[in-house]
């Protein structure tokens, strides 16, 4: 079930733009592998940053860092399924979630155990079932776009066009999703920034956003910690990259991202409001 008030921003042409924290329920992220593998631990880091100022959080139990491999759906869903129940009865209305995933199962696990949004990084592409599940369910789904898999697709990515390549992707898994009966209204896109990317990818993609926006849905932006800030600024730690990711965070808002992907939930949601000040003003 979607709760209202994200229904409600979902169809506001006027949505202010939402901070979604990233849950990493996994051994192997790239960023912070094994932290929060543990539920305890994950659900302490959850309640964290919705207190940091998260407006959802997107939970994943399966590594999409470049070379990872596929986890089996089994393994996903024991990993993300204790943390989403105990948040969903400790946090209540309060807890707004997505499930990070490419596989109906897990999605479907988790959206019976209290997620709200599907988060598709293969823009459903990699399960059939994804879409007709999303148009059963009457939930959000975000499609992301990708060359090749988390395993393949940093290994020399090559566009045409990156923009219009994108883009004219993330029109027909648009159109697809309608086909399958998914409401506009309650379809999200992400450009899949270091997802099959080079760095100057990355960095045209960002430099035109308004040409994503031109699509008419959400954009949901994810350049949390990402290797391309690592190649401009030289920061080889990801968790050193908090004030590149600022930069990147405040570009997205202020060419129209809807949603921004981040770890540092604190410091990128002053980052937000700063912006959306400058943008409407402080009573906006």
């Amino acid at each position: 079930m979607i709760p209202t008030d994200f229904d409600l921003w979902l169809r506001n042409p006027h949505r202010p733009p939402l901070v979604m924290g990233v849950l990493n329920v996994t051994p192997d992220s790239f960023s912070d592998g094994g932290r929060y593998a543990d539920p305890a631990a994950a659900v302490a880091h959850a309640k964290s940053m919705f207190d940091a100022g998260a407006d959802l959080l997107d939970v994943g139990g399966e590594s999409t860092r470049p070379g990872s491999a596929r986890t089996a759906v089994d393994e996903q869903i024991s990993r993300v399924l204790p943390v989403i129940q105990i948040l969903r009865r400790d946090l209540g209305d309060r807890c707004l979630l997505s499930i990070d995933t490419t596989r109906a199962p897990v999605a479907r696990a988790a959206l019976d155990a209290g997620a709200s949004i599907i988060n598709d990084i293969s823009a459903a592409r990699d399960d059939d079932q994804m879409l007709p599940l999303a148009a059963q369910r009457a939930c959000p789904i975000i499609l992301m776009h990708m060359q090749g898999t988390p395993a393949t697709m940093q290994k020399n990515p090559t566009y045409r066009n990156v923009v219009d390549d994108v883009a004219a992707h993330l029109r027909q898994r648009l159109a697809a999703a309608q086909a399958a009966g998914v409401p506009e209204h309650r379809i999200l896109l992400d450009p899949g920034i270091g997802f099959g990317k080079a760095v100057n990818h990355n960095l045209e993609l960002l430099r035109r956003l308004g040409e994503f926006a031109a699509l008419g849905r959400p954009l949901v932006l994810g350049t949390s910690r990402k290797g391309f800030l690592a190649r401009i600024t030289g920061e080889t730690d990801p968790r050193d990259r908090l004030f590149s990711t600022a930069a990147s965070v405040a570009w997205c808002v202020a060419n129209q991202a809807a949603i921004v992907r981040v770890h540092d939930v604190g410091p990128m949601a002053m980052v937000v409001r700063v912006i959306r000040a400058i943008q409407a003003g402080l009573d906006a």
